[in-house]
């Protein structure tokens, strides 16, 4: 496997730019997980032998699931705070969908819940964990977003999860992005009609075209909270509900609603 330029330089720079935030905003702090400690040093370096100054690095064990797998923007499943990068009901539906193994852990950390409780909620076992996690979530988000967002992120999320998604529709697309993601689209390609892989990876709920098209084959893809059978299916505005708008779904869990512009 090759190394590209910018992984071969990838110290090098992010040591300069620690020089550049020090130049240019005077900081003088860069923080990060423990792996990012050599690159941070190569700034510090770097800062004092251009312009003699002492800048300083602060270093955290890494944020990792009971399975030891990484948290963070470069991962799979990344845990943006921005509603632009990440909607609310993604970042609830993000810690609603935790691990057992990692609930008590999460709450700890992400939320101001009483310890007592969390040892309460951490003994649960199955389904009765269900219970554990709407709080994690809820909390979690309250402190993200606020307390009237939960009350909007929870009403879509219980059309999804407790109602069999019949509600879901009406749920999505508030005005101020609580509810499910709202992707939008020209009217001109839904005229003439988009085949259900493009869709699912325009809504991102697929990274790509191929992962869709596996999605699909293996009947996780759903239009409207019904199995889309074949791949090629087209989706146009004759797929549209009442308030003119497309539930896409990926798996039992993941959700985007589609809107004509």
């Amino acid at each position: 496997q090759p190394l590209t330029f910018l992984e071969f330089n990838y110290m090098i720079l992010q040591a300069y730019d620690f020089l550049e935030l020090s130049r240019r905003y005077d900081c003088l702090l860069q923080m990060g997980g423990s792996d990012q400690w050599g690159n941070i040093v190569g700034g510090v370096e770097l800062a004092r032998r251009l312009d003699g100054r002492a800048l300083y690095g602060l270093t955290t064990p890494l944020l990792e699931t009971a399975s030891g797998a990484k948290m963070g923007k470069t991962a799979a499943g990344a845990v943006w705070l921005n509603k632009d990068m990440l909607s609310p009901y993604g970042y609830w539906q993000f810690w609603r969908n935790t691990e057992d193994a990692d609930v008590g852990g999460f709450l700890r950390l992400f939320t101001d819940f009483p310890i007592d409780e969390i040892a309460r909620l951490e003994a649960l076992k199955g389904e009765e964990c269900n219970e554990a996690k709407k709080i994690l979530a809820n909390e979690a988000t309250k402190l993200c977003h606020g307390e009237t967002v939960v009350e909007d992120v929870a009403a879509s999320a219980a059309s999804v999860f407790e109602n069999g998604g019949v509600g879901v529709i009406e749920a999505g697309g508030t005005s101020d992005g609580a509810g499910l993601p709202v992707i939008d689209v020209a009217r001109r390609d839904l005229e003439n009609g988009i085949p259900a892989f493009e869709l699912l990876t325009r809504t991102g709920l697929a990274t790509s075209n191929s992962e869709a098209r596996r999605l699909i084959k293996g009947g996780g893809g759903r239009l409207n909270g019904v199995v889309i059978g074949n791949e090629l299916q087209s989706v146009s505005l004759a797929d549209m509900g009442g308030k003119g708008l497309i539930k896409l779904s990926a798996g039992k869990k993941r959700h985007a609603v589609v809107r004509a512009i």
